[in-house]
């Protein structure tokens, strides 16, 4: 057992060190994969080059041929991927603004808006997104981008507004732009035809309603034959290029450029389509992802290949309820079956060779090398026989790790849409841990805790409504109608059984025990997002709602906290987005000393109402450290950052302001002294001096940071949960130097 795992360590030095060591060592564990990715994107020069991108502001980048990858943060969602077709190094992406590599994906420089004219960034309150505030800004929101196959100083960009879309070029590497002609919708693809004059290009441009032909003779546009959701274009030696469309209609192709337009039906009935992808330089050959295809009396979903511009198709990838035997999936199809991540969501087909397909959907990435033929994940490695690890291309969001405190090895992550994951080897491997749970309680384990005297008994607090407290999962649906629990487990957490009698269905985000308890009668305290606290004095078996002073309707109970003497807070989530204050949304701090029984209202900060965490000096029970949630309001938002209380709660002194969306502070169980936190605005932070004074800690970067856990294994470690990139780990002593952003003026965490 011990060689087994100095070998798997050793593995994942070794692949860690496909890319440049970040700062501190920081690198992400986890099983890997388990939320969506999209824009797959392979390199013109190198097929083992990919760039992916997720909906939760990471993007990933491969240069081994999805072996491992490296994270990135552009501080925000990158939609779109393009690299020169000259420089194999310059890649170009579009988050925030226009980014580029020119050193292999490193680090990226922002293009444009210049940085000169960049005057600040806004934030939104909601998730911290970031708006660059930039004058002059001619190009407003850059929709699509493309180089020209024999210039790399000469970029294309389909740039504006829905309203005032336009064609734009610059012929100076992007430092300056000119308009060249107005469109009839703003564009999702530009494509440069590599035939047309040097002098005078040939554009195709398409957006969901148009295809868009730009010339010497101006721009001429045809209406696709139904609104598409995805599209895809390749030049063989022919005038006109091969276009697919997909639409809620079905499968559409042109082979002249989108002047005339055909329907292609797969094999079976009823079929629905989704991405479509061809090969720029072999436009015969693509791929369909489908699903509720019809065949033999079953429905079955994955991909369809054609090899004759679409006159027929073959299933290449085709799965109902049993895993298709081409297709080698790594955890999830196990965990959760064929279905759960469904079909692809994005596909992409190198430029250069037809057979070379990446596919990504709601959980994995899956490349075929041989034409769809066989189909293999990589996003994570199975570990002999232990469980799975990560490949660097993590979409989770985590809330936290857990050490069981009579076992070093077993540790936990709590997570959203994945549940509860278990490694039994000190973190090297992670296996589903969810087992017994209730079928509608397992999307998401906020917290779980361990009994301190009893080896392997353990509680969870679990729901099927994720990413609370954000106001996406509450703006449209009642708290009321929330489903969740807690589950107890005497085995180590491999086993678990629904524990919540006398306790309304509610998203259960804590639960916290009081040590002091009978062994026998253990008291647990649960927060209930919509309903309040619950209180538990028999180990969990039955539970009583304890309200009594709290004021809000349907309170958005979101933490717990407990002091050296006993004291609880409960921390009340904000119901607002709009950035009001002083009225019934605001959230609030409450304190009780009768262990539940009454609680009593705490003063926040002026000009806070978004308490989103507390942490309390075990040392000093009234010394109390608030983590808030900016108003929306102003440019970074007010009202948010930590504020330090030395009086219980009575008085309160803003201590970080520098970032205003911080999701939770936490302090080092064996340094008081020592303070941790973490936010929405690419920064993780430490105090040395109990809280007075904060600095950045090096090498984290992940735009949506959550909660800062100090390794109890490896002092001046530390574990850092994420909002979609799983868990980062590594040391607070890394040397301070750019990453990823090499744009002083967009450097994260001043």
């Amino acid at each position: 057992m011990k060689y087994h795992l100095l070998r798997a360590v050793l593995v994942v030095v070794c692949l860690s060190s496909a890319f440049a060591q970040r700062p501190g060592g920081f690198r992400v564990i986890g099983p890997g994969g388990g939320g969506a990715m999209f824009n797959p994107t392979i390199s013109p020069h190198d097929p083992n080059t990919v760039l992916i991108s997720c909906d939760m502001t990471g993007s990933y980048i491969t240069h081994d041929g999805g072996r491992t990858w490296r994270m990135f943060n552009l501080r925000g969602v990158v939609n779109f991927f393009v690299f020169d077709p000259l420089d194999a190094k310059t890649i170009y992406a579009h988050a925030t603004g226009l980014w580029r590599s020119a050193d292999g994906g490193e680090q990226w420089i922002l293009v444009y808006p210049s940085p000169s004219a960049v005057k600040g960034v806004k934030m939104d309150s909601d998730h911290s997104d970031e708006q660059i505030l930039a004058a002059p800004d001619p190009l407003s929101t850059i929709a699509a981008l493309a180089i020209d196959p024999s210039d790399s100083h000469v970029l294309y960009a389909a740039a504006g507004t829905k309203e005032s879309p336009a064609l734009f070029i610059s012929r100076d590497y992007g430092k300056s732009w000119q308009k060249r002609a107005n469109l009839p919708d703003l564009p999702r693809r530009i494509w440069v035809d590599p035939h047309s004059p040097p002098d005078a290009r040939t554009l195709f441009l398409a957006s969901a309603h148009t295809i868009a032909v730009s010339s010497q003779a101006g721009i001429h546009s045809e209406p696709f034959p139904a609104v598409v959701t995805d599209t895809s274009l390749g030049f063989a030696s022919g005038a006109l290029p091969t276009i697919y469309a997909t639409s809620e209609k079905g499968i559409f192709i042109s082979n002249d450029g989108g002047a005339n337009w055909r329907k292609s039906e797969l094999p079976g009935d009823g079929g629905k389509v989704r991405a479509i992808a061809t090969s720029l330089g072999h436009p015969e050959t693509a791929y369909v992802s489908y699903d509720h295809l019809t065949l033999a009396g079953k429905s079955w979903m994955g991909v369809a290949k054609s090899t004759s511009s679409g006159a027929n198709w073959q299933l290449v990838w085709k799965e109902s309820d049993v895993a298709a035997k081409n297709v080698n999936d790594n955890w999830i199809t196990e965990r959760f079956g064929p279905a759960w991540a469904e079909n692809p969501l994005s596909l992409t087909v190198a430029a250069q060779d037809a057979n070379l397909v990446y596919g990504t959907d709601l959980g994995r990435t899956m490349r075929t090398t041989d034409g769809g033929a066989t189909w293999e994940a990589v996003y994570s490695r199975k570990v002999d026989d232990s469980g799975w690890t990560s490949l660097g291309l993590d979409v989770t969001n985590s809330y936290g790790i857990h050490f069981d405190p009579f076992d070093s090895k077993r540790q936990f992550i709590t997570y959203t849409d994945i549940g509860l994951f278990r490694s039994e080897d000190g973190g090297v491997s992670w296996t589903s841990s969810t087992a017994g749970v209730p079928r509608e309680w397992m999307n998401t384990t906020y917290w779980i805790v361990f009994d301190p005297q009893v080896r392997d008994r353990m509680w969870s607090a679990n729901s099927y409504t994720h990413d609370l407290p954000r106001p996406k999962m509450w703006r449209h649906t009642s708290v009321l109608t929330y489903k969740g629990g807690v589950c107890t487990s005497d085995d180590g957490g491999k086993n678990w059984t629904k524990s919540n009698t006398g306790m309304d269905e509610a998203a259960s985000t804590h639960i916290l025990l009081d040590p002091t308890s009978p062994v026998k009668a253990r008291v647990l305290y649960v927060a209930g997002f919509g309903r309040g606290v619950y209180k538990s004095s028999d180990g969990g078996h039955t539970w009583a709602l304890k309200n009594n002073g709290i004021t809000q309707e349907e309170p958005f109970a979101w933490r717990l906290a407990r002091s050296s003497i006993g004291t609880l807070y409960v921390v009340i989530a904000r119901r607002s987005e709009d950035g009001s204050i002083g009225n019934a949304g605001d959230g609030a701090l409450y304190r009780s000393t009768d262990g539940a029984e009454h609680w009593q209202r705490v003063s926040l900060p002026e000009g806070t109402n978004g308490p989103n965490g507390l942490a309390i000096d075990p040392q000093s029970p009234d010394r109390l450290y608030l983590a808030a949630w900016a108003r929306a309001t102003g440019e970074h938002g007010d009202g948010g950052g930590i504020f330090l209380s030395e009086d219980g709660g009575r008085s309160w002194k803003q201590v970080l302001d520098k970032d205003r969306h911080i999701y939770d502070v936490t302090v080092d169980p064996q340094d008081s002294n020592v303070l941790y936190a973490a936010g929405f605005e690419s920064s993780a932070w430490r105090s040395a001096d109990r809280g007075l004074n904060w600095s950045r800690i090096p090498g984290f970067n992940f735009k949506w940071g959550q909660r800062v856990i100090p390794d109890p294994l490896h002092r001046d470690e530390v574990y850092i949960t994420t909002f979609g990139g799983s868990v980062w780990h590594g040391s607070i002593h890394g040397q301070a130097r750019p990453e990823d952003i090499a744009t002083p003026v967009l450097e994260p965490g001043p």
